[in-house]
């Protein structure tokens, strides 16, 4: 499947998202009935706390089965799901932004610990199997200006555990699959633009690499506070360039086996004064950090896996003090990614030999802990799994106007920021 590049597909883009008065959101859900609310703008802490309390009131009966899914609020309960899953898995960014758009710095032996030489080396291996560095060293680098993706997902929402007054009940859910495709372009340095439709659910977000933006149909158009990162779905083996730039500061943690594969683990953690940027009201995000796996064998990254905490005061009062002493709660997302079928992209005006991931498979799991003994702790597990139709580099025409945000970004003063990993 090839996306589109005529010009009347360029100029219905640069239509879009070019500056224009506000607008509502737009209605885009598969049942209307459930989004009569849509207008209102709600932050992402109130939807993700609205879904954990159905799960929760779930949990407390006794007749709870499968079937629940199909009976009664069954619809909603399936939508909240989907809307879970998109918020979550949709477009994640990751958790530092790019140190450097040049892959390889110079090292002083000396003063480099020995962990932080050994993760560069590991690095040297990765651009070598992906052919990012032969085409370095032949002055080629440069000759990339942006990239184009396109490619299939199904999401699944798995199970949810709930462990309530030290009774630990486990609602199995109906595990249904949901299809869809996305669309995705990325011009260096730091602007993509993602269009990804689910189950009649239209998930769009953007950078023009000083903003991130994204637009549901549920919250609105909201902007992501902190530093500007890159979106994850392009280190997850689409861009080997910027996957190595993220690593940069990495440091060697050892060795661990994943799958059939022997790896080298790195890791790489944001600067508590890039978390701090990140939070706002109630919601303080405590730590977000990146573990990348890399083939001993073949120098390639076959896994990668981040873990986002944030810290929630659960007390209502706007008051200091009372706010202080209010218990909190604890999110935990953990987003851990098999990056497969590495394949070299054949085509693209001298950037033939660059070797990407064309499939793969997430498992997010959301960890809610800390907040009273009538609800111990809930667990939720969902996944991905993606496929690469069509991969491109230096698509012709393309341009800034591409990644132009929305005019209702700099309009709103409401506008909110996503409490997870998928744009806090």
């Amino acid at each position: 499947m090839r996306y589109s590049r005529s010009s009347s597909s360029c100029r219905w883009r640069q239509q879009q998202w070019c500056p224009q008065p506000p607008l509502e959101p737009l209605m885009e859900g598969p049942d209307p009935e459930m989004l009569e609310d849509g207008n209102k703008k709600e932050s992402s802490w109130e939807l993700i706390r609205e879904w954990f309390g159905v799960q929760k009131s779930f949990g407390a009966g006794s007749n709870f089965t499968s079937s629940s899914s199909f009976n009664g609020s069954g619809v909603q309960t399936k939508i909240g799901d989907l809307r879970l899953l998109l918020g979550v898995l949709g477009c994640p960014l990751a958790p530092i932004p790019l140190a450097s758009a040049d892959p390889e710095p110079p090292l002083h032996l000396k003063s480099t610990p020995i962990e932080t030489s050994i993760a560069h080396y590991i690095i040297q291996q990765y651009l070598a199997a992906t052919g990012s560095l032969k085409r370095r060293q032949k002055g080629e680098e440069q000759s990339i200006k942006n990239m184009y993706a396109s490619g299939r997902v199904k999401m699944i929402c798995c199970e949810t555990e709930i462990s309530s007054a030290g009774k630990t009940v486990k609602s199995l859910g109906t595990r249904s699959e949901e299809g869809g495709c996305f669309v995705l372009w990325q011009m260096s340095p730091g602007m993509w633009s993602l269009e990804l439709v689910v189950a009649g659910h239209k998930l769009i977000a953007g950078s023009d690499g000083k903003i991130v933006w994204r637009h549901t149909p549920w919250l609105g158009t909201h902007a992501a506070k902190g530093p500007q990162r890159p979106l994850r779905r392009i280190i997850q083996g689409l861009d080997p360039r910027i996957t190595a730039s993220l690593f940069l500061k990495a440091r060697c943690l050892g060795e661990k086996r994943i799958g059939e594969e022997d790896c080298f683990v790195l890791k790489v953690a944001a600067d508590r004064e890039a978390v701090m940027e990140r939070s706002e009201g109630p919601a303080e995000v405590m730590r977000h950090v990146l573990y990348g796996y890399f083939s001993q064998k073949s120098g390639l990254l076959v896994y990668l896996e981040d873990s986002h905490l944030t810290r929630v005061d659960s007390g209502s009062s706007t008051d200091e003090s009372a706010t202080a002493t209010a218990g909190a709660v604890y999110w935990e997302t953990t987003i851990g990614s098999t990056l497969d079928d590495y394949r070299e992209v054949l085509g693209g005006a001298g950037c033939s030999g660059v070797c990407v991931a064309h499939a793969g498979r997430s498992i997010a799991t959301v960890f809610r802990f800390g907040e009273d003994e009538s609800m111990q702790y809930s667990r939720s597990r969902m996944e991905e799994e993606w496929q690469i139709d069509d991969v491109d580099f230096n698509v012709p025409g393309l341009s800034l106007d591409y990644f132009i945000p929305p005019a209702d970004i700099f309009h709103d003063p409401n506008t909110v920021v996503s409490p997870n990993s998928t744009s806090s």
